[in-house]
């Protein structure tokens, strides 16, 4: 950080004194800074001295990754290390789950670590990664990657994994039933993970991700993928909770962002009619087809249902609007406009809903009506470097059911999701306020119905408390009781380290303790 913040004052210094550089000249200057930046031994610097991290077993070097390696990535990007590792060890095991890891920055902390996943079922953490919160960016509209000034690597170690068996490289058939079968399979995969890199034994873990629980929505003209991983996280926090002699490392909190943590009904269905409302300029729908809407809502008690029933406090359980937890026959409101949305908007993006052409090109082919050839983590060469098996095919989401009789699991705020905040030190879910595919009002539904450390929902109005970045200002607004901060990010979509990197940064300096309010 201190030979970046260098670098920009020696482009300061020269835009005084009139010069202007060149693409190639700032390249050099790029390049120099990089190799200083490494040959200094600062990236493990924690507070005034250093400390390398190595690793003594030998295996270990099999899964090194050497930074100034990673094609069409023209800096070094660090030290890592990645490859398959199997999710237990019986010598008959052949799942195995793919991870990447990477130590903390110069500024980061070598007494923590955080685990990231997304979800899809079937979606890859490799995502993450490389367009949200990993040390080098290649996020939509990017020519070519670059360094990420917020990555999470400059707040401590990071490992993403992806998961469950099935997804991105991981190998084997996959046979999880439910969200307690991957927890299982990924406190095995870190049981193995730990006796290689063991050196990392007895840190601060924070379980992090983002999104869906689900399975994969065809919508035309393209296709939503839908990730489970706020699930996932709640129950692979909830086994390390309690089973805590299978894991020699101190779970201290969990981030979870734009989560399903109840029925669908409740978080896409019931919010969906007022959200089109509220962003009337963006959907632009004429008013025969909104009244088509509003009669819809009300036929289906979802008018007014925020209102009447998301009180602080609930004056009791918030009920179901119908006789599912799915939505009844002419109902499903919430694919109707999704789909009427294609009309106005061909370029419609549910993740960020006011995105219009150009489409933007995304190096992993998530946004692409087209196929993309070739796929970034596909590429023979790439494979190579990062220890992957070549022979794979990587798709960000993967095009085989995860769960192959799908997920029986109930919604994590019933049990689950409460039983860790009250075990955590801190908990926080955030939701991006433009996000579609789940509405911040269904995520209020969630919280005001579920009941953690004593009581039911938040005790008074979440509208309280603004949100405020360092350097930014107000961001949207955030709240906090009995161990659970929750914050809204004015300007985020679905993926708020993508779209609102600060603000995501911050969420998880609070998380981690290293700033002492939200």
């Amino acid at each position: 950080m201190r030979l970046l913040a260098a670098f920009a004052a020696l482009l300061a210094v020269v835009a005084i004194n009139g010069h202007r550089l060149t693409e190639h000249e700032i390249s050099e200057l790029q390049r120099e800074a990089a190799k200083r930046w490494q040959a200094s031994g600062l990236r493990n610097v924690k507070h005034n001295g250093v400390q390398n991290i190595t690793f003594t077993n030998p295996k270990a070097s099999e899964f090194y990754v050497d930074g100034r390696s990673l094609p069409l990535v023209d800096f070094d990007v660090g030290p890592s290390w990645a490859g398959l590792l199997p999710i237990s060890n019986s010598p008959n095991e052949t799942r195995q789950l793919y991870f990447w890891f990477f130590p903390p920055g110069p500024e980061g902390s070598l007494d923590d670590l955080i685990f990231w996943t997304n979800g899809g079922p079937g979606c890859s953490s490799l995502i993450g990664l490389l367009q949200e919160n990993g040390p080098f960016s290649w996020s939509w509209g990017q020519a070519k990657p670059t360094v990420n000034q917020r990555s999470w690597t400059n707040l401590s170690s990071i490992l993403w994994v992806e998961q469950p068996v099935g997804t991105g490289f991981s190998q084997g058939i996959p046979n999880a039933q439910n969200e307690d079968d991957v927890a299982a399979q990924v406190v095995g995969f870190m049981q193995q993970f730990l006796e290689v890199f063991s050196e990392l034994k007895g840190k601060k873990l924070y379980l992090a991700g983002e999104s869906y629980a689900g399975a994969y929505v065809p919508c035309e003209p393209a296709v939503i993928f839908f990730e489970h991983t706020s699930k996932t996280n709640a129950d692979i926090a909830n086994h390390i909770h309690e089973n805590p002699t299978q894991l020699d490392l101190s779970l201290q909190g969990i981030w979870i962002g734009d989560p399903l943590i109840s029925w669908n009904v409740v978080q896409q269905q019931i919010p969906a009619v007022d959200f089109v409302k509220k962003h009337a300029y963006v959907f632009s729908f004429n008013q025969t087809f909104m009244n088509y809407l509003e009669k819809q809502a009300a036929t289906c008690n979802y008018t007014g249902y925020v209102d009447k029933y998301v009180t602080y406090p609930p004056t009791g359980l918030l009920p179901l609007p119908g006789d599912s937890v799915g939505s009844a026959d002419g109902c499903d409101v919430w694919h109707v406009i999704h789909n009427a949305s294609f009309i106005i908007n061909p370029a419609f993006n549910a993740y960020r809903i006011w995105d219009t052409y150009p489409v933007l090109w995304d190096v992993l082919g998530l946004l692409n009506s087209e196929p993309q050839s070739p796929i970034y983590f596909d590429r023979r060469d790439v494979k190579e470097a990062i220890h992957a098996p070549v022979d794979t095919e990587w798709l960000a989401c993967s095009n085989i059911e995860v769960f192959p009789n799908q997920d029986n699991s109930l919604p994590s705020a019933f049990i689950v999701l409460p039983n860790v905040i009250e075990k955590n030190q801190r908990t926080v879910i955030a939701h991006g306020l433009a996000d579609f595919v789940l509405m911040s009002d269904g995520t209020r539904i969630a919280l005001q119905n579920m009941t953690w450390n004593g009581l039911q929902g938040f005790q008074t109005p979440i509208t309280q408390d603004s949100f405020i970045v360092d350097g930014v200002g107000a961001y949207g607004i955030m709240h906090s009781e009995r161990g659970l901060t929750y914050y809204e990010v004015a300007l985020s979509g679905h993926m708020i380290p993508e779209f609102a990197p600060v603000a995501a940064f911050q969420m998880m300096q609070y998380l981690m303790g290293f700033r002492d309010t939200p």
